[in-house]
């Protein structure tokens, strides 16, 4: 039942302390991003996070042979907005599908993935936590090539792999090189791909506590998806004088800020701005709570459900009502217990009590029956003795009468 205090408490204020709270910690954030080679990742993660995180790629000299797998580099980076502290770390995957052969090319980043998973989970369950890292992996970018058909068979397969491991979020790199009616048709292509293979990606939800136009923004983002982006650090001026990010070609300027262009704006916007704590909060109650389940199941850890089910606050307080029906019942049921036993003694006491006092009676009764008819002898015997004697007429001899 809602209730609306008269007063003031103060636990309004809960907000603010989180929030102060949360500012001083500093908050942790994890982005992968996958895709070949020339595709703009570097770029990407520079424009959107306004900053050259990861350095410009050096032309590799011909005679230098190539790895022959997927490497995994980890760029780290402090950085600040107005008071809040952001440890951003991006994880780059060079290599990926620049192979003859890449049928296995998900394989090393699933392993880091999965590596990520166990090095939370050790330290989970172990004695001292003081120093807690989450290295997990938040969110995957994962880069399509505007082919402009369909997805490929090396997109299939990656996406199928990982999808149950990691947030992923689809983007068209280089959405320049298509044209609009290009881009719309592409998107139905891919989210069709993406339907026929049951592949999960990461899409906003709204939910009862939203306000409208929370839900307005989620359906915008959502309508977006796969995002067609274009990236780019340097600053061209437009026809008009304007000085923007973006690209410049003989027919015109590309803004990367210009949701009319792409949707560089909305990935930004759901990505940092509105939906990174749902990122995170996703991969650490669904994902990775799915894997380790697994993994503790792997392991001949039966797992109790009463202790890692995912907490649901309306369950937990139907619950709580629940338990607390229970427990008045059972103390409505010990007080009548209680009454009825008192009620019994109490009318053992006066039943005994009206015994006692009829016997008493009925020996009083007794007593006086008995003393009446001592008392009746007595007044009997008093009344023989008091009762005048009459004397004998008899002749007396010398008279001479007769």
């Amino acid at each position: 039942m809602k209730k609306t205090l008269k007063g003031t408490v103060g636990f309004a204020n809960l907000p603010n302390q989180v929030h102060r709270r949360s500012v001083k910690r500093g908050f942790q954030f994890v982005v992968m991003v996958v895709g070949e080679s020339g595709m703009g990742k570097s770029t990407m993660v520079n424009t959107l996070f306004n900053s050259a995180l990861i350095p410009e790629k050096e032309e590799v000299p011909p005679s230098v042979e190539s790895p022959k797998t997927v490497a995994i580099q980890n760029i780290s980076a402090d950085i600040q907005e107005s008071g809040v502290k952001l440890r951003l770390t991006v994880v780059d995957t060079p290599g990926f599908g620049d192979f003859i052969n890449n049928e296995e090319s998900w394989k090393p980043i699933l392993m880091d993935i999965e590596s990520r998973f166990d090095s939370y989970l050790a330290q989970e369950t172990r004695a001292n936590r003081t120093k807690f890292v989450d290295s997990r992996v938040h969110a995957c970018i994962y880069f399509i090539a505007p082919t402009g058909h369909s997805l490929r068979s090396i997109d299939i397969e990656f996406m199928k792999r990982l999808h149950t491991k990691v947030n992923l979020i689809p983007v068209i790199a280089k959405s320049d090189t298509l044209t609009e009616d290009e881009v719309a048709t592409f998107k139905v292509r891919v989210l069709a791909d993406i339907a026929q293979h049951n592949i999960q990606i990461f899409r906003p939800l709204s939910d009862s506590f939203d306000d409208p136009e929370t839900v307005a923004e989620n359906r915008e983002i959502h309508d977006k998806i796969p995002f067609a982006i274009v990236g780019s650090n340097r600053d061209v001026t437009t026809v008009d004088g304007r000085t923007v990010r973006g690209r410049k070609y003989p027919w015109g300027v590309i803004e990367v800020d210009n949701e009319e262009h792409n949707d560089f704006v909305k990935l930004r916007q759901m990505l940092i701005r509105t939906h990174m704590e749902e990122l995170k909060d996703h991969t650490n109650l669904v994902l990775y709570e799915n894997y380790r389940t697994a993994k503790l199941l792997s392991l001949g850890k039966i797992q109790d459900n009463a202790v890692f089910r995912e907490y649901n606050p309306v369950l937990q307080m139907e619950e709580e009502r629940r338990l607390h029906e229970v427990k008045m019942q059972k103390m409505e049921a010990e007080m009548h217990a209680v009454f009825q036993q008192k009620v019994q003694e109490k009318e053992q006491k006066l039943k005994q009590s009206e015994e006692e006092l009829y016997a008493r009676h009925k020996e009083m009764k007794v007593t006086l029956e008995k003393q009446r008819l001592d008392l009746d002898e007595k007044r009997r015997r008093l009344e023989v003795s008091l009762r005048p004697t009459t004397p004998d007429r008899k002749v007396k001899k010398g008279f001479g009468f007769k």
